[in-house]
């Protein structure tokens, strides 16, 4: 991401994806879904961009940035540890393995470590009932993971 000024620049690509949309309804989400995939999150820089770009107010883009949880403020890790808090997974012990990754990697759920390898993200249902609980990191899903479990995984992703 390059900053100038406090001014992102966009890449061509999202800028033409912005210009396709601009007049569309619906287009403020379509546009932060594409910022998002972008950058991994959406830096105030470029929120301000998207504001100038579509002619929206600031604080409705925020607005749709808070009420949605899909959307980051904040960079995730490298790897971000994605534990489905559903309502099978929940049951089934999804809260535990929660608890014990923030152990594992001494830091809190929204949070991400010193060297920005992991973060932890509490979800909702994944859509992988039959496999509860369920841990997504990246495209990667683990079913019927035991917070035993969760040492060899996090060794999965190291640098």
């Amino acid at each position: 991401m390059s900053v100038k000024n406090d001014t992102i620049e966009f890449p061509d690509e999202l800028l033409a994806f912005i210009r396709v949309w601009k007049e569309k309804p619906g287009n403020l989400i379509m546009v932060l879904h594409k910022v998002q995939e972008e950058y991994g999150y959406i830096p105030r820089e470029a929120a301000d961009r998207v504001s100038e770009l579509l002619e929206v107010p600031l604080a409705k883009i925020y607005g749709v940035i808070t009420f949605y949880h899909f959307f980051k403020l904040t960079k995730p890790g490298k790897y971000n540890m994605q534990v489905c808090l559903g309502t099978a997974c929940y049951l089934k012990g999804g809260d535990t393995l929660l608890e014990e990754l923030e152990n594992l990697l001494g830091i809190k759920t929204n949070e991400v470590t010193d060297d920005g390898l992991y973060s932890i993200e509490a979800v909702r249902c994944v859509g992988c009932c039959g496999l509860a609980p369920v841990l997504v990191v990246g495209e990667e899903v683990f079913g019927k993971v035991t917070k035993d479990q969760l040492p060899g995984i996090i060794s999965k992703f190291k640098k």
